[in-house]
């Protein structure tokens, strides 16, 4: 199997990379970790990795230095770079040291996976993938896959989330997959992202300075028509009338504060 290893000092960033990547698809060992390119540089002497997945802005050694020292020192090994900067001397600066992609924060799944088959058929090119399911690895269970659909949710309910994503990739059909997500939390899948949506949504009118029209595209809807009729769906007031109430009964004094006022 081949080797890979993740170097990112932020740890949200390593796991979703660990979450995110099809390794066992692309017969690839679980990833190993570094915080910088220092630490990183002398993991990869201890056990080689195939893909190396680089941050660019890091301590003690930052990507830059790193790709520099490892493309000489690991001309056979892949780098991806994932990085917080959508500056094209950064990416031109990877390029050169020889990375094979170039993904910004935060990782999304498909671009993720594409460039990890990108790496992989550099290293060989001849190379073919097996589902896990094909080759008799252990099978998710219903329930492990309903949990591990409702941490994805918690952290992209802002995107356009499908069922399908997840009945095609755990191999349960569309219903079967709504069934066991309400029966284990109450609610379907849709009506989760919406609830996640709407909470969402009060926390961001309660700062006036939030526009709404703003708060709708935070909340990865269209327009704003949209959301709003979203909102008063499922609240039963609109958006500007729920910001109007709030501010004016957060502004209203305390029953205590009136009378130490009065006295």
């Amino acid at each position: 199997m081949y080797k890979a290893l993740i170097i990112d000092d932020e740890k949200p960033v390593q796991i979703a990379i660990q979450k995110l990547g099809n390794w066992s698809y692309y017969g690839i060992e679980p990833p190993q970790l570094a915080v910088n390119g220092r630490d990183a540089l002398q993991a990869m002497r201890e056990f080689h990795p195939d893909l190396v997945f680089v941050d660019m802005n890091m301590p003690v050694m930052d990507g830059v230095s790193f790709l520099q020292a490892a493309s000489e020192e690991f001309p056979d090994s892949q780098y991806i770079v994932v990085s917080g900067y959508d500056q094209f001397s950064y990416a031109q600066q990877a390029l050169h040291y020889g990375a094979c992609e170039y993904l910004l924060k935060p990782v999304e799944e498909d671009a993720l996976n594409s460039a990890i088959e990108k790496a992989i058929l550099r290293l060989n090119p001849d190379a073919s993938f097996q589902d896990p399911k094909e080759s008799g690895q252990r099978e998710i269970s219903p329930d492990e896959a309903v949990s591990i659909i409702k941490e994805y949710i918690d952290s992209h309910y802002c995107q356009n989330i499908k069922i399908t994503m997840f009945s095609e990739k755990y191999y349960f059909s569309t219903d079967y997959l709504t069934r066991l997500f309400r029966n284990k939390y109450g609610f379907t899948i849709y009506e989760y992202v919406l609830k996640l949506r709407m909470e969402r949504a009060k926390e961001l009118l309660a700062d006036q300075d939030n526009k709404i029209i703003d708060i709708a595209g935070r909340l990865g809807y269209a327009d704003n028509h949209y959301f709003s009729k979203a909102f008063r769906t499922y609240y039963h007031i609109s958006p500007s009338q729920y910001r109007k109430e709030y501010l004016s009964i957060a502004s209203t004094p305390a029953p205590d504060d009136k009378r130490s006022k009065e006295s």
